[in-house]
């Protein structure tokens, strides 16, 4: 790697790096009292949708722990609201009319970034400009199956009953759906590396729900067909799939540059079955910020012997971040990272 690459970067490209690099997921949010101090004032829609402040939450987890990337703070149903859909957070996303018929799918109108979603563009060229140079931004979206999870379901769920009926019940009505979900997607993070996001991630938090036969027609086909808009972006691409321990072997032609693991799925069996193509990003349980010190650096440590020696992997956690861990936990776990995988003459 050059000498000016961030390690986070490098390694999303499986070049030799002088140590594992970490983020965690969510880590911008509630188990910090900063971030608490922010909510106390606004809502979280007024957060999202406001862009000194998200730039302002985007930043706070940087000061307190050497991360080595940032993620922008946002929702995976931001852009949704820019294409028509009336939605309120409840805390979660409750979607006031689900999707369930053709007319409604035809009804919604294409996501053009800088007219429907602008806050958030300009949210990235902040903190862009307020980061360090050295901790590159993710920018990220949710992928279109799992959109498509909260749209036809209309509210959060354990199985998605509705939304995985309708892919038996009406095929080419979530053929379509799913099409335009992955369009819209594209053109989302297409225009938040325009303004300056220098990776990319796909969340399929759902996707795990799923047969490996529904799988690849429905939630990895739509994935592909978003990250096909993407290639000519030039910064790496993540797709994250959680609860895939039984999808793996599909992801291996996958265009992405990182698979996200949850920690369901040991890092070593993942690199085998996904080939020396694919670095991975992962996978502590976010329980385990919860152990004594001693047991914390042991799990770190299992995760760095399961992730191997070669090149391509970020350390992270399983899933995202819980709202009570102690952040002096995180603290430790950055440092154990850090200190334990150091690779004397690697990289820059």
């Amino acid at each position: 790697m050059s000498p000016d690459t961030p390690v986070f970067l490098a390694a999303c490209r499986r070049e030799p790096v002088p140590y594992t690099p970490i983020w965690i997921m969510r880590q911008a949010g509630r188990y910090l009292p900063e971030y608490r101090a922010v909510r106390e004032r606004v809502s979280f829609e007024t957060l999202t949708r406001t862009p000194e402040l998200a730039a302002q939450v985007t930043l706070q987890p940087l000061r307190r722990f050497p991360l080595d990337a940032a993620i922008l703070f946002s929702d995976i149903m931001t852009p949704l609201q820019g294409m028509g859909i009336d939605l309120t957070f409840e805390p979660g996303p409750v979607v006031r009319e689900p999707i369930r018929t053709a007319a409604a799918i035809e009804a919604l109108r294409p996501l053009v970034p800088e007219r429907d979603v602008p806050f958030v563009l300009d949210s990235i060229r902040l903190i862009r400009a307020a980061a360090p140079r050295h901790v590159p931004l993710i920018g990220f979206a949710g992928a279109p199956f799992t959109l498509f999870c909260y749209l036809v379901g209309g509210r959060p769920s354990k199985e998605f009953e509705s939304a995985r009926a309708f892919l038996y019940a009406e095929p080419e009505a979530a053929g379509r759906l799913l099409d335009q979900l992955a369009d819209a997607m594209g053109a989302y993070l297409a225009a938040q590396a325009a303004a300056g996001a220098q990776a990319l991630m796909l969340f399929e938090s759902w996707g795990g729900l799923l047969a490996p036969a529904q799988f690849e027609p429905f939630a990895l086909r739509a994935a592909r067909r978003t990250l096909a808009v993407l290639r000519g972006c030039g910064v790496p691409l993540i797709y994250y799939l959680n609860q895939g321990s039984a999808l793996l072997g599909q992801l291996a032609p996958i265009e992405a540059d990182v698979i996200g693991l949850d920690w369901r799925s040991p890092l070593g069996t993942a690199r085998r079955v996904l080939g020396p193509d694919k670095a991975v990003q992962g996978n502590l349980d976010p329980a385990a910020l919860f152990a004594p010190p001693a047991a914390l650096a042991a799990a770190a440590g299992q995760v760095l012997l399961e992730a191997g020696g070669a090149p391509g992997h970020i350390f992270n956690l399983g899933h995202g971040i819980w709202p009570h861990t102690d952040p002096d936990a995180v603290a430790r776990l950055v440092d154990v990272v850090h200190e334990r995988s150091q690779r004397p003459g690697a990289g820059g």
